[in-house]
């Protein structure tokens, strides 16, 4: 009761809000991930693109609205990102702060914009909590979670009769988060996990990890990381030998760029789940041939759906005539998502984007018909599957807490 007495005293402050028009005369958006680090290539300075792409997309369509993007890198240390998102909403005027790659770093900023009534938008991060106990009335999580990666990946491992999981855990939040997660989905489905060992973000050795692995008799090496920990822990895996003495890697959190890092002869065989997929079908292959063109590389699931994020946000901005936090939230979450990235998507009450996913497998180079020629689609995951049920949500307002 308590929830939808709040979302009606923000709808009851839209007109309110919208005489109030735009603070500065300008809306500014801020673009906070890794650009240097760990996941530097899983968003990074491409995610800060796909934004002044959909700024560019949006002028476009609406006029008389100004917007600005600025950027900076949070090196994936969550002092640094508090510090740089309360300078920018309280110095330098941000309305919205997106991508947000690194859940530590996620939860961090999500609080501050739950304190301040500013939008996040975060694609980057994995972590559930941003929609259970770290939620935020104006947060807004988009792409993927932990959820989906292992609803999608483990359920389609164990309906090929593979049943004992050994996890390579990244230690902090997000890597905690999914081997919870996938544990949970295994076991539930008759599986066990045999063992699993938490390794340091960013290490660059994974030969003890993957000792313990071979050691365990696992059928299945999930990966509970992502960025250059997947990748090193892949190609070391392949100089280990693990697929040739039977064991097989499922990446939990793959980015088309891992593969490209990777290359097809390293990285054929495995299991993913994805939020997008560039050659899916005509609309994404025309934004993605965009995105080429001012980047020279095809887009994944994170620089996708920070572009729809934040046009999502800049609609609502247009419809409400103002950027109170507030007010634009409550848009978003009224407002079906209608772009290539989430057709038919909706956005609950708790911020999050509900929407299929895809279930892919990486083809081997002799399937490839060039480059970016990656994925086999091998099942499309609907959208109710996709996502934790909002009944068992532990967000104090959805809860009505």
């Amino acid at each position: 009761m308590k929830y939808h007495l709040a979302i009606a005293a923000l709808l009851a402050s839209t007109a309110l809000a919208a005489a109030q028009g735009i603070s500065g005369d300008v809306v500014r958006i801020g673009v906070l991930n890794d650009q240097t680090g760990t996941y530097a290539d899983f968003g990074g300075l491409t995610s800060v693109e796909a934004v002044r792409m959909a700024v560019d997309d949006f002028k476009a369509q609406t006029k008389g609205i100004e917007v600005e993007v600025v950027a900076a890198d949070h090196q994936n240390k969550a002092d640094v990102a508090s510090a740089l998102a309360r300078r920018w909403f309280d110095v330098d005027g941000v309305d919205a702060i997106a991508d947000l790659t690194n859940s530590a770093v996620a939860i961090a900023v999500n609080t501050i914009g739950k304190e301040q009534g500013k939008i996040t938008l975060m694609t980057g991060p994995a972590t559930t909590r941003l929609t259970n106990e770290d939620c935020s009335p104006t947060g807004f999580h988009w792409a993927f979670d932990t959820y989906s990666q292992s609803v999608g990946t483990a359920k389609a491992v164990l309906e090929q009769g593979r049943k004992s999981w050994f996890l390579l855990t990244a230690d902090y939040a997000f890597g905690h988060q999914m081997a919870a997660e996938l544990t949970r989905v295994v076991e539930a489905g008759g599986g066990e996990v045999a063992g699993s060992v938490n390794h340091p973000l960013g290490t660059a050795d994974f030969s003890s990890f993957l000792l313990q692995a071979q050691a365990s008799g696992a059928e299945i090496v999930g990966l509970a990381n992502a960025g250059t920990d997947t990748i090193n822990a892949i190609k070391q895996a392949g100089e280990f030998g693990l697929a040739e003495a039977g064991q097989n890697l499922a990446g939990l959190v793959i980015v088309i760029s891992d593969v490209h890092a990777l290359g097809l002869k390293a990285a054929q065989g495995l299991l993913a789940t994805t939020a997008f997929y560039w050659d899916r079908d005509d609309a994404s292959r025309a934004w993605s041939e965009r995105f080429f063109e001012r980047t020279g590389r095809m887009p994944g699931m994170v620089q996708a759906g920070t572009y729809s994020s934040v046009l999502h946000y800049l609609r609502a901005v247009a419809a409400t005539g103002t950027d109170d936090g507030p007010t634009v939230a409550a848009r978003m979450k009224q407002t079906p998502v209608d772009d290539f990235f989430a057709p038919g998507g909706t956005v609950r009450a708790d911020g999050r984007l509900v929407k299929e996913m895809y279930l892919v497998r990486v083809k081997s180079p002799g399937e490839s018909k060039g480059d970016w020629d990656y994925y086999d689609v091998l099942q499309t995951i609907p959208a109710s599957d996709a996502a934790q049920p909002l009944e068992l949500s532990a967000c104090p307002f959805v809860k009505g807490e």
